[in-house]
């Protein structure tokens, strides 16, 4: 991940927010893009730390190539609804389930162009999971409130919010990604009343280059 490619990505969602991700897209300018699923998730998954459901729906908020949405409904057996503001992203994940995916668990995931702050999402039930990686960091700080209220609205009671915070770095004024840390989840998620957090550690498994600069963190909706 160069720092030229974060410059050009910069660039593009500046002047263009929602266009600009999909030129992103369309241009391969895509440094956050690992190729699989983050060994974070994987980790928490199989550790069985926190009693994630097994059964239900999931909803994965700027998806990219579908990495999550695969791994999600493979390993939890989750309906999973996948979602991204760039056309493209959704085509390139559809491409990815189907060909990396058996049938009988391509069939739980559907993925399609939304936008997480207007869209729908889903039949209004509420999801069981949400799984929120880099989503938070690429929307501008101002907006991250916004974020918080549609969590409190979409996540069911009894559900799980899994956050996987990265990158943790040093402060910076530009973004994307924008600066994070694990209290900016804490400051929007309101009212905190409604939410417990349950799970708070650095994953014992992570890619290379985001040994010490991620942490999972895993919320229940109460």
């Amino acid at each position: 991940m160069s720092a030229e490619e974060f410059t050009k990505l910069r660039g593009l969602v500046a002047k263009d927010h929602n266009g600009g991700w999909d030129e992103a897209w369309r241009t391969d300018i895509i440094p956050w893009d690992a190729g699989s699923t983050q060994p974070a998730l994987k980790w928490l998954v199989e550790s069985k730390a926190v009693p994630l459901p097994t059964s239900g729906n999931a909803l994965i908020p700027g998806c990219g190539r579908g990495y999550d949405a695969s791994y999600l409904a493979s390993a939890l057996g989750l309906n999973v609804l996948a979602v991204d503001i760039s056309d493209t992203a959704v085509v390139a994940a559809n491409e990815f389930v189907k060909a990396n995916t058996p049938s009988n668990v391509s069939d739980k995931v559907k993925i399609v162009v939304d936008d997480f702050f207007e869209g729908s999402l889903g039949d209004g039930q509420g999801f069981d999971l949400v799984y929120d990686y880099t989503f938070f960091v690429a929307i501008r700080p101002e907006h991250r409130p916004k974020w918080g209220q549609r969590m409190d609205d979409l996540v069911k009671k009894g559900g799980y919010l899994v956050t996987l915070v990265f990158p943790i770095d040093p402060p910076v004024e530009t973004g994307p990604p924008f600066f994070v840390r694990p209290e900016h989840y804490v400051e929007v998620l309101q009212p905190q009343s409604q939410w417990e957090k349950v799970f708070d550690q650095i994953p014992e498994k992570s890619a290379e280059h985001h040994v010490g600069r991620e942490r999972m963190i895993v919320w229940k909706r109460l």
